[in-house]
């Protein structure tokens, strides 16, 4: 029997049709991610970098190809994968705790309500939002927000953890801290995690692996470089070294005159 890697894409292609006939959004994706590895999926606009998340998550359903987590064959939606988009997607009539709680109650319907709270609070204390449970979203500021979100995607304990630029639309600061928030909660939880960003430096700080996906249609993987920083990773003592630059100068190469798109300016 083969042996698979923990996450595993085989020959993932998608179609949508349209009227000028099918439109190919993906052709010919081959991935193996291991358990613990943290992925960045990088390219211009209109790459197929969501649909290709969406697929893992299972939310789309390839056209062609399996994917397999652990060994299973996964084509629907579950809490073995959880999503943190660049929304948090907060229900606003509830509080900072009721928002995590409905992730917790879904996935542990055999634990005392004592038991529950327990986890929803140290899931806010990991993304140092304990001290605001009894608040609503309105009255947090998008930083805030962004953590309560991830904070109730990691409280469903999943495999897998997929980021759809989730600190897109936050100030350098603030984007700063969460990031070094994800570095650590990752270090210590040790989740596998694949994360689409648009920013260069993001990614070679985040990742174990940077994914270049070539300009659509029928886009693929061009490019996979390994980041060879030892962790854990500090921003000012990482952009100091030679290998952090290399990877940086790789990926800038391959996005900007390998896969040029004068149209997009996000990159």
């Amino acid at each position: 029997m083969k042996q698979r890697s923990y996450l595993a894409l085989e020959d993932i292609a998608v179609s949508f049709p349209t009227r000028n006939g099918p439109f190919t959004a993906l052709q010919k994706v081959n991935l193996s991610i291991e358990k613990g590895e943290f992925v960045a999926l990088i390219g211009h606009s209109g790459c197929g970098k969501s649909t290709l998340l969406n697929i893992i998550a299972g939310l789309v359903k390839a056209s062609r190809g399996v994917v397999f987590l652990d060994g299973d064959v996964i084509d629907s939606p579950g809490p073995d994968r959880a999503v943190i988009f660049q929304d948090h997607s907060l229900l606003p009539w509830l509080s900072v705790e009721e928002n995590v709680r409905l992730a917790v109650d879904r996935t542990m319907k055999k634990a005392s309500k004592a038991e529950r709270r327990d986890w929803v609070m140290h899931n806010l204390d990991l993304v140092q939002m304990a001290g605001s449970a009894a608040k609503r979203p309105g009255e947090l500021s998008g930083g805030m927000k962004q953590r309560v979100g991830i904070a109730r995607a990691i409280a469903m304990q999943p495999r897998v953890l997929l980021m759809d630029e989730p600190f897109g639309a936050l100030d350098a600061l603030t984007r700063a801290s969460l990031q070094d928030a994800v570095m650590a909660i990752q270090a210590k939880l040790n989740n596998t995690v694949v994360m689409i960003t648009h920013d260069v430096d993001e990614a070679v700080l985040l990742a174990d692996r940077v994914l270049m996906m070539t300009n659509g249609p029928a886009a693929t993987i061009g490019e996979d470089l390994a980041i060879k920083l030892e962790r854990p990773r500090n921003r000012i003592e990482a952009a100091e070294m030679a290998d952090y630059n290399h990877a940086r100068h790789e990926i800038l190469q391959f996005l900007h005159q390998r896969y040029s798109n004068p149209l997009d300016k996000a990159v």
